[in-house]
């Protein structure tokens, strides 16, 4: 039986990627194709007011990566930050990445603000600070494609982090069994993150742009964590709990 995922998209891409990249919930579908976990998918555009019918459920619920600030004032973040307030406190399974990660610790009470750090761009690499029976297989460091200046800089109130750096201390945390997030991309592929690195060569300066390019000869864990979401999502309570 194939778990079902609603992805709550909150960018659209840039013209010149579309054709090749479609979309993040796209990316994200062809992410969760390539695991062992059969999954469908259902992908609504929150930025443009797209939502689930009343009455649809599923088994969980996954926001994807904005270039937008997670804690910015626009009226589609306020209105998604109450509809996810209210899919936690009726026990929905949440899932988040990059703007995601940082939209749920905000709604959950912790923080996200732009980072001291600066951009983080190319392939970075996690130390792991926690296990869970999900998390299989076990590794003891993670390796990601990022894009972000903003990060979590305070977790919600029962969050356990997961992956952490000194650039990126809160990279990836969860909540119990209900909540799993990610500052890195696991639903990127080197290609993309080089157009992205392009198109924003003159703002990067060319010493960020060259270092995160070189970073990019590295491998990446994407799959992983992809699979990590499945497991997550598919996993019991009564295990979570034992894993506490």
């Amino acid at each position: 039986m194939s778990l079902r995922i609603c992805i709550l998209e909150t960018d659209v891409l840039r013209p010149e990627l579309t054709a090749q990249y479609q979309g993040y919930g796209r990316m994200f579908e062809q992410l969760f194709s390539r695991q062992p976990i059969a999954a469908e998918f259902r992908v609504y555009n929150v930025m443009n007011g797209e939502y689930p019918p009343e009455g649809e459920t599923f088994d969980a619920y996954l926001v994807t990566g904005s270039k937008a600030d997670s804690f910015g004032a626009d009226p589609w973040i306020q209105t998604l930050k109450a509809y996810l307030l209210k899919l936690y406190e009726r026990g929905e399974k949440l899932l988040g990445v990059c703007f995601g990660h940082q939209v749920l610790a905000l709604v959950l009470g912790g923080k996200a603000e732009r980072a001291g750090q600066g951009w983080g761009l190319g392939i970075h690499r996690y130390s792991l600070a926690a296990h869970a029976p999900w998390m299989d297989p076990e590794v003891s460091e993670l390796t990601l494609l990022i894009s972000h200046q903003d990060q979590v800089t305070e977790l919600p109130e029962g969050a356990t982090v997961i992956a952490s750096s000194d650039f990126c201390p809160n990279a990836a945390y969860h909540i119990r069994d209900q909540v799993l997030c990610f500052q890195g991309h696991p639903e990127f592929v080197h290609e993309y993150s080089r157009a992205l690195l392009d198109a924003r060569q003159d703002v990067l300066g060319d010493e960020v742009y060259q270092r995160a390019i070189a970073s990019l000869s590295e491998e990446h864990q994407g799959d992983l964590v992809g699979k990590w979401m499945l497991r997550f999502i598919g996993h019991s309570d009564k295990a979570s709990e034992h894993a506490a």
